[in-house]
């Protein structure tokens, strides 16, 4: 993730992301993206009034709009590049002659 490490985003913060909620390296709005990110595309009921107003503590309205829009634009893209079998498609870097 080279293009992303001069925005402070390294390895370490992929490496990590399961330990979201514990782990010191990540800053209060990044927790919150990754929880409000998991709640999003595993129990979307889960995204309460009370979730909602902790984000605006954190973002704006717009900013959680666009967040909103970002995890579910990923999360359609993934879904349909399974479904069409693309995701098996395409080799990865290492193993193309």
């Amino acid at each position: 993730m080279p293009q992303f490490a001069d925005r402070g985003v390294d390895e370490e913060h992929y490496t990590h992301l399961r330990d979201w909620a514990t782990w010191p390296g990540y800053t209060d709005q990044e927790r919150m993206a990754v929880e409000y990110a998991e709640r999003f595309a595993l129990d979307h009921e889960s995204i309460t009034p009370e979730l909602i107003a902790r984000m605006r503590g954190l973002f704006s309205d717009e900013e959680i709009l666009d967040l909103g829009i970002s995890v579910g634009s990923w999360m359609a893209y993934g879904r349909l590049t399974r479904v069409l079998g693309l995701d098996r498609a395409c080799q990865p870097m290492d193993d193309q002659s």
